[in-house]
C-alpha cells in the first residue's frame, strides 16, 4: 500500500508536472540504487540522507534495468542542470539529468516528494518507509547563479555552520555560495605567508550590539577564522552539492583588519596605524589601503594561496569587494597624491580604478575572472589606457571578463549589462535579507525597509525594458546575509529563512511577471515546506511573528519607514 505524496508542494516550482497519481511506488528495505558513471555525488547523498532518515540501506541494484530501484542516469540532450524525475507505478524512480548537477538537483525534488519526514536525522515511526504518487517531473533552472552571500567577517561563523549551510542551499537548489572572508571587523581565511592577518586580524576586543548607533556593547571578545585545511573541507563538501564557493578578499576599503595586523598596510602618512585594532563597531571604516607596490605585492600573496584554495574548475570567480571606499585619507597622503601624479589618473576615484584594474589583469593572467561590488564601475565600465606624465600608460576601467554584484539598486547591473559585462543582481532595496521582515517593536535589532516573504517573492533580477543583448549577461541573482546584527546561526536563520525559498524560487522558476504571480498558491505551498524547516532544525521567522526568545527587546535597530526606492 502506497500513500500519495502531493507532487504541487515542491519549492522552488518544477516546470512542468505530470500527475500525482493516486497509484504510487513504495521504498522500502529491499530497494536497491543503480547510478551511472558521473553521479557518484549524488548516489553518495541519497545513499546518507535516506539512510538516516528511513533507514534505507539502498544497496546496488544487481543490474541497471532492476525493479524495486533508484536509477540515476545521465541525457546529454538535456541542459548541464536540467532533470527528469519519472515514478513509475510499483516499478522504479528514475532521475535522469543533463549533467551531474541536474541529477543531484532532482535528487533534491525526491526528498521532498518523500515528506518533511525525509529531512530528518532518524526514523520518527516504527515502520519509515515513505511511498511516492506515480507521476513525472521536468524542471530546469531559470538562471546558471543563484545565490547567497553570506558575511563571516562581522560575525564569525563556525565551519560546521557553513557546512549547515551548504545543505540548507542545497535544498532550495541555491549553486552559489558568496563567502564575505574579509572586513574591517575581522579576517577569517589563514593565510600562510602572513600569520598576523589571522592572529591578529581575527579577533576583536567587543563588538557593538545592534546598530552602530547603539549604545550597547558586548563586551566579549569576538573571533574566529578558517585553517587553509577547513576552507579545503568547505570548498569540497559544497563541491560535492554542486555548489561553487566564491571568495572575497575585500580591497581597498574595508580592510581596517588586515592594517591592524600589519599597519604598513595603511596610510602611514597620515595616520598612526600601529594604533590601530580591529575594529569593533559597524558602518564603513575610514582606514582604508595605500595606494603603494608593497600593499600591491602582499595581496598578490594572499591571493596567491586563496587560489590555491579554490580551484578555477570549481571557483572561477574571485571577489575583491571594491565597495565603500572612503577617499579622506587619500586626500591628505603625500604618498597617495604623488601616485595619482605618477599615473596620470587624475584624482583619487581614479586612483581606486587603478587598483582594482591591477588586480582585474592580475587575476585574468591567472585564468580566473575577477568580480566585484558596482563601485568598480565608476572608474569606467571598460578598460582603457591613460598617459602617465612621466611616459607609458595606465590601465583603468574593468577588462571583459569581469563581473559586477548589482547591490545598489538595479542601475550599475544595467550599466555593467549594456556594457558588456556580466552581472549577478543583488539590490539591496530587494534581497538584502538582514533588512526586517515586518514593521513593529517584535522584529529583533530591525535594519532597514520591510522586506516580507511576499515582497521577496515578487523580486525580478532581469529588469524590465533591458534589451535582450545586455539580458543575456545577467548571470543570475543573489541573496546577501550581512552580519552585523546576526550574532549567531539562530539569527542568520531568523533573518533568512523563511525568506530564502521564496528567493530560491525567484532564481530557478520561471515565474511570470512580479504582479502576475501566485502568491497564494506559493503561501499554500510554504506550509508544508515550514514543516521541511522544523525537521531540519531552521530557527525560522514564524507567520504570526517572532517567537519570545527570537525577540532582542531594547536592542536598537534601524528601521527605514516606506517602500524602499527601485533604483
Amino acid at each position: 500500500m502506497t500513500h500519495e505524496t502531493p507532487g504541487h508542494d515542491l519549492i522552488p516550482a518544477p516546470v512542468r508536472v505530470e500527475g500525482p497519481y493516486r497509484c504510487g511506488f513504495a521504498l522500502d528495505e529491499r530497494t536497491t540504487l543503480s547510478a551511472v558513471p558521473g553521479t557518484e555525488t549524488t548516489e553518495r547523498w541519497l545513499r546518507t540522507v535516506l539512510g538516516a532518515a528511513f533507514r534505507l540501506p539502498l544497496r546496488e541494484a544487481p543490474h541497471e534495468n532492476a525493479t524495486n530501484s533508484i536509477r540515476l542516469r545521465l541525457d546529454t540532450t538535456l541542459a548541464p542542470e536540467a532533470y527528469r524525475l519519472h515514478v513509475v507505478i510499483n516499478q522504479v524512480v528514475e532521475i535522469i539529468g543533463g549533467g551531474p548537477a541536474g541529477v543531484f538537483w532532482g535528487a533534491q525534488t525526491l526528498r521532498q516528494l518523500l515528506g518533511p519526514d525525509a529531512f530528518r536525522k532518524a526514523p520518527v515511526t516504527a515502520r519509515p518507509f515513505p511511498g511516492l504518487a506515480a507521476q513525472t517531473i521536468e524542471d530546469a533552472p531559470r538562471f546558471r547563479w543563484r545565490g547567497l552571500m553570506l558575511d563571516v567577517a562581522r560575525h564569525f561563523m563556525p565551519k560546521d555552520d557553513v557546512l549547515r549551510q551548504l545543505d540548507l542551499m542545497a535544498a532550495h537548489k541555491l549553486n552559489v555560495l558568496h563567502l564575505h572572508l574579509t572586513d574591517d571587523q575581522g579576517w577569517r581565511i589563514e593565510i600562510r605567508r602572513h600569520p598576523r592577518l589571522t592572529e591578529v586580524g581575527a579577533w576583536r576586543a567587543r563588538t557593538k550590539w545592534g546598530h552602530r548607533a547603539s549604545p550597547l556593547w558586548n563586551e566579549t571578545p569576538h573571533g574566529g577564522y578558517y585553517t587553509q585545511d577547513d576552507i579545503r573541507e568547505i570548498v569540497a563538501y559544497a563541491a560535492d552539492r554542486h555548489i561553487a564557493v566564491v571568495p572575497e578578499i575585500d580591497v581597498p576599503g574595508h580592510s581596517q583588519a588586515a592594517i591592524a595586523a600589519y599597519p604598513e598596510l595603511g596610510n602611514t602618512d597620515v595616520i598612526d596605524t600601529t594604533a590601530l585594532s580591529v575594529w569593533d563597531t559597524w558602518g564603513v571604516s575610514p582606514n582604508v589601503l595605500a595606494p603603494t607596490d608593497t600593499v600591491l605585492r602582499f595581496y598578490e600573496g594572499v591571493l596567491e594561496e586563496v587560489l590555491d584554495l579554490f580551484p578555477a574548475e570549481i571557483s572561477p570567480f574571485v571577489h575583491i569587494g571594491g565597495d565603500e571606499c572612503p577617499k579622506d585619507q587619500w586626500r591628505a597622503s603625500p604618498t597617495a597624491r604623488a601616485r595619482i601624479e605618477e599615473l596620470g589618473v587624475g584624482d583619487e576615484d581614479g586612483l581606486q580604478s587603478w587598483f582594482v584594474r591591477h588586480f582585474d589583469r592580475w587575476l585574468t593572467a591567472r585564468g580566473r575572472r575577477l568580480i566585484g561590488w558596482d563601485e568598480i564601475l565608476e572608474g569606467g565600465s571598460r578598460a582603457e589606457r591613460v598617459r602617465a606624465p612621466g611616459g607609458g600608460t595606465t590601465e583603468l576601467g574593468l577588462g571583459p571578463g569581469a563581473a559586477v554584484s548589482s547591490w545598489r539598486g538595479y542601475a550599475g547591473g544595467i550599466t555593467a549589462a549594456e556594457a558588456g559585462h556580466d552581472v549577478v543582481m543583488c539590490p539591496e532595496q530587494h534581497v538584502y535579507l538582514d533588512h526586517r521582515q515586518a514593521p513593529g517593536e517584535d522584529e529583533p535589532m530591525p535594519i532597514g525597509y520591510v522586506r516580507t516573504l511576499a515582497d521577496v517573492y515578487r523580486f525580478e533580477p532581469v529588469p524590465p525594458g533591458l534589451a535582450p543583448e545586455a539580458a543575456a549577461h545577467i548571470l543570475g541573482t543573489q541573496a546577501n546575509v550581512w552580519t552585523e546584527v546576526m550574532e549567531n546561526r539562530a539569527r542568520v536563520d531568523y533573518q533568512v529563512f523563511p525568506r530564502l525559498a521564496a528567493f530560491a524560487e525567484v532564481a530557478w522558476s520561471r515565474l511570470p511577471a512580479p504582479e502576475e504571480r501566485d502568491l497564494d498558491g506559493f503561501e499554500r505551498r510554504m506550509a508544508v515546506h515550514r514543516r521541511r524547516l522544523d525537521a531540519l532544525g531552521v530557527d525560522y521567522r514564524p507567520p504570526s511573528g517572532p517567537h519570545p526568545w527570537q525577540r532582542r527587546p531594547g536592542v536598537p535597530g534601524r528601521p527605514v519607514d516606506g517602500a524602499p526606492p527601485n533604483v
